[in-house]
C-alpha cells in the first residue's frame, strides 16, 4: 500500500500485515481538498446511521404489576425531564438527552397461539425481539419466524463496508439439547435473522470477533502462527503506519496513535484472557473458549470496545448483541445480590424479590454507559459516534415470574444522525405492539418505503 503526502486517502484504505488487515479511522485527510465535512443531507445519506442491537433477556421487575407502581423501570412521569432515579434505568442519566424510553408495548408474537406452545416463552421469545414475528414451532431444521430489523437494515445500509453486520452474544450457544417445549434450540441461539428461515450464528468469543475485524487480511494459520508468536497484530504493520504517518497534519497522527493502542490495548486483554484460562486454574466457566473471560463484566466491556472501534474504523455499521440467554442462571456478584437470574425473575411477586430482580435488571443496564462514553469520545468529522448511532435496548418478555410479554421494557439512545430528540418518556397505549415503535424506528433509519413490520398496526410517534 502506499500513501501519497498532501492526498485525499479513502475511508477504504487499510494497512496490511501478515495474518491481519487493520482499517483505518475516520481521519480529516479523508475529506477532499476544498470540502467540509457537515450534516447536509448528502453528507448523512453517504454516512448511514449505525444501528446496535441489543437484548436482555427475562424482562423486568418493573414488568411486574407492583414493580410498576414502585416505577422499577419505567419514570413516573412522561414527556421530557423525568426521574430516572428509582428506575433500573438510572446508570443512563449522564446520557438523558439521547435516551428516548418507550413504555408498555407488547410483544405478542411471543405469546403462546395454541395450546401446546404454552409454557415454551423462554424458547421462542428471543427470536420474537428483532422479527416481531411468531415462530413456527418445530425441533426439526424447518425453523420460520421473520426477517430481523438488524438485517433489514444490515441489507439495504450496511453494503458499502467490508462486513455487513456482526451479531455477538455472551452466553454460550451450545445448550447441549436444553431447549424444550417442541422448539429448536435455534430460536435461542440468535436474536439476527436474514429471512424468516436464516438465522445467523452469533460470536460469543472476543478472539473470533477480533480476527473477524483485524485478521481478515490472512489466512487462518496466518494469523494462529502470529498469536503462537505472541507478536501483535501491529507488528506487522510497522512499515505503512510510519508511512501513513508522515503524510499526515499532527492530529490526524494523534488519532492514529490513539486507535492503534485501543487495538493493541484489546489484543493484550484478550491475550492475557487466554493465557489465564489456559493456565490450568480452575475457571467459573470450564466450558467456554478460552478467549472468553469468565467475568460478565470484563466480557461485556470488551465486546463493546470492539463494537466502537467497529464503528471507528467503519469496518461495519451494524450489530445485533445478545446479552443474556434465556434460562440462563447465572449469577451476578456485581450486582448486589447473590440470587441466580432466571430463579431471580421467579420472584413470585413478593416485594422484597422483586426488588433483588431490580438490581439485576440495573446491573445490566449499567454496563451500557460504558459503551455510550467510548462513542461519545470518538469523534468523526464534527459530530461523536454517539451523535450518529441507535442503540435499541429491550426484551421480548416483560414479567419473567409470568412469562408474559405485556409491559416490556424497551429504550433507545443515541442520536441517530439527527433522528432522535432524546430526553423522553413515552407511553403507550394499553395493547399497542413493540413492533409499532419498532416501525417507526425503521423509519428513522430510513426505510420511509416500509408499511409494516411483524404484527404492527400502524406508526408511533416518537416524539411528544
Amino acid at each position: 500500500m502506499k500513501f501519497i503526502t498532501g492526498k485525499h486517502i479513502s475511508r477504504r484504505e487499510v494497512m496490511r500485515g501478515l495474518g491481519g488487515t487493520i482499517a483505518l479511522p475516520f481521519l480529516d485527510a479523508m475529506v477532499p481538498a476544498g470540502k467540509v465535512w457537515s450534516k447536509s443531507a448528502k453528507a448523512v445519506a453517504d454516512d448511514p446511521t449505525r444501528l446496535v442491537c441489543i437484548e436482555m433477556v427475562h424482562g423486568s421487575a418493573g414488568s411486574n404489576e407492583w414493580g410498576a407502581s414502585q416505577n422499577l423501570w419505567s419514570p413516573a412521569t412522561t414527556g421530557p425531564d423525568f426521574d430516572l432515579s428509582p428506575t433500573s434505568l438510572a446508570p443512563l442519566e449522564p446520557f438523558q438527552d439521547y435516551l428516548t424510553i418507550i413504555s408498555n408495548t407488547d410483544v405478542q408474537g411471543a405469546e403462546a397461539v395454541i395450546p401446546k406452545e404454552i409454557g415454551g416463552d423462554h424458547f421462542r421469545s428471543s427470536a420474537v425481539f428483532l422479527t416481531q414475528a411468531h415462530p413456527k414451532q418445530t425441533e426439526s431444521s424447518d425453523v420460520v419466524v421473520g426477517t430481523s430489523l438488524d438485517q433489514l437494515y444490515a441489507t439495504r445500509f450496511g453494503q458499502d463496508t467490508p462486513i455487513p453486520s456482526m451479531q455477538l452474544c455472551i452466553e454460550t450457544v451450545d445448550q447441549a439439547g436444553g431447549c424444550a417445549y417442541g422448539y429448536s434450540c435455534v430460536y435461542t441461539d440468535t436474536i439476527s435473522w436474514s429471512a424468516p428461515d436464516e438465522p445467523l450464528p452469533m460470536i460469543r468469543d472476543p478472539r473470533v470477533a477480533f480476527d473477524q475485524l483485524f485478521g481478515a487480511g490472512g489466512s487462518a494459520e496466518q494469523r494462529a502462527a502470529r498469536r503462537r508468536s505472541s507478536s501483535s497484530i501491529l507488528d506487522w504493520i510497522t512499515q505503512d503506519v510510519a508511512q501513513l504517518k508522515r503524510g499526515l497534519r499532527p492530529s490526524d497522527r494523534r488519532r492514529m496513535d490513539q486507535y492503534l493502542e485501543n487495538i493493541r490495548e484489546i489484543e493484550r486483554r484478550i491475550q492475557g484472557i487466554e493465557a489465564y484460562n489456559a493456565s490450568g486454574e480452575v475457571r467459573e466457566l470450564p466450558a467456554a473458549p478460552a478467549g472468553v473471560p469468565d467475568s460478565f463484566d470484563e466480557h461485556v466491556k470488551l465486546m463493546f470496545d470492539l463494537q466502537a472501534l467497529a464503528f471507528e474504523a467503519d469496518m461495519t455499521r451494524v450489530f445485533s448483541f445478545k446479552m443474556g440467554r434465556d434460562a440462563s442462571s447465572r449469577v451476578y456478584p456485581e450486582s448486589g445480590t447473590d440470587k441466580p437470574f432466571h430463579p431471580a425473575s421467579h420472584h413470585g411477586g413478593n416485594p422484597e424479590a422483586v426488588l433483588d430482580f431490580a438490581k439485576i435488571n440495573q446491573y445490566h443496564v449499567s454496563l451500557v454507559p460504558y459503551f455510550l462514553e467510548k462513542l461519545q469520545n470518538t469523534m468523526e468529522g464534527d459530530a461523536s459516534l454517539l451523535d450518529k448511532t441507535m442503540i435499541i435496548y429491550g426484551s421480548p418478555m416483560a414479567d419473567g415470574n409470568l412469562h408474559n410479554h405485556r409491559r416490556c421494557p424497551l429504550f433507545v439512545v443515541g442520536g441517530a444522525n439527527g433522528q432522535l430528540k432524546g430526553n423522553q418518556h413515552l407511553f403507550a397505549p394499553a395493547g399497542t405492539p413493540m413492533a409499532n415503535p419498532m416501525l417507526s424506528l425503521m423509519h428513522k433509519l430510513g426505510f420511509d418505503d416500509m408499511e409494516s413490520f411483524g404484527d404492527s398496526t400502524g406508526e408511533f410517534s416518537l416524539t411528544i
